[in-house]
């Protein structure tokens, strides 16, 4: 009888260790796998942050400002560092700006933008739309991000350049598409094409054309936690200009360092190019690198948030 119950009380003691492995066993699979899916990347998500701002030195990027969201911009380009409008008598271009912008972004929606600015060179308004049709997914399944840009341009005052017979001679307008991939959190890239129609030939020279087809290429390496290297670089596709000896124009290049500080990007860049907007250095960059024509610019972009509801991606 003795026999008989220890050897029950064994095989219950036996029966209770398995089913206690058993349940550690499976908690811990069940633990694994729920920490597993926590700290795995959902797929098919959006890609966040490819570029920091909406703006790199010449381009524009694919970043749009979300819904309810402004983002306040100031460029400015100083003058010339070398060539004959450099040097020390003007504190290497310090003295002077070819160029300032003050503009305003704001979003309609998380992927539609309205856009107003005003350009110092050629005293430019501008007025445009900006559309992101298609985000970089985690998972592949859509490689690159596009978004489409529409831009009007007006020439408010007769400019040394530029005459117009009429009032409707002031238009200018710009349609783009730029393309980004974000290749690793170090690693942004993008292409984009542009195609600049204007009402009249700008700068007002016998045989210049009205429509220029340009394309930019523009990249950003993140070398620190807030710090990333930035160039940027278009080249308009034009037989009077490649063959133009006066005035000689040149391809628009600029590199540059950018800084996050929270809510500001900051942007401290060189560049050839003088005029800020499109519509300008696509068509009349007249500054060589090679003879000392480039300058100190910067840009500064501040977003302020009117939706409480979501945080900003900046």
């Amino acid at each position: 009888m003795k026999r008989s119950l220890l050897l029950i009380a064994l095989l219950c003691t036996a029966g209770l260790l398995k089913a206690q492995t058993i349940t550690k066993d499976t908690a811990k699979s069940s633990t694994d796998s729920l920490m597993n899916t926590l700290s795995a990347p959902e797929k098919g998500e959006p890609v966040m942050a490819t570029f920091k701002a909406t703006r790199l030195i010449l381009s524009q990027t694919t970043e749009i400002v979300k819904k309810k969201e402004l983002n306040f911009l100031v460029i400015h380009r100083f003058g010339d560092i070398g060539g004959a409008a450099g040097g020390g008598k003007t504190l290497w271009g310090l003295d002077n700006s070819s160029d300032i912008y003050i503009g305003f972004e704001y979003g309609l929606t998380d992927n539609l933008n309205i856009d107003f600015g005003r350009s110092k060179f050629e005293q430019m308004l501008e007025l445009g739309l900006k559309y992101n049709i298609l985000h970089q997914k985690t998972d592949e399944s859509a490689p690159v991000a596009i978004t489409l840009i529409g831009k009007t341009g007006f020439k408010t005052y007769h400019t040394e350049s530029t005459m117009f017979d009429n009032y409707v001679n002031r238009f200018s307008y710009l349609a783009q598409a730029v393309i980004a991939r974000k290749f690793s959190s170090a690693l942004s890239l993008q292409v984009s094409p542009m195609y600049l129609m204007n009402n009249v030939p700008y700068p007002f020279v016998v045989g210049n054309e009205k429509n220029i087809f340009a394309l930019s290429a523009a990249g950003r390496l993140k070398f620190s936690k807030r710090m990333g290297l930035v160039i940027d670089y278009v080249h308009p596709f034009s037989n009077f200009r490649n063959n133009s000896v006066d005035p000689r124009f040149y391809d628009g290049l600029g590199v540059g360092i950018e800084i996050e500080t929270g809510g500001h990007v900051f942007t401290i860049n060189f560049t050839n190019a003088q005029a800020i907007s499109e519509f300008n250095y696509i068509n009349n960059t007249q500054s060589s690198w090679s003879k000392g024509q480039f300058r100190l610019g910067f840009t500064i972009s501040r977003i302020f948030d009117f939706n409480k509801k979501h945080k900003s991606a900046y």
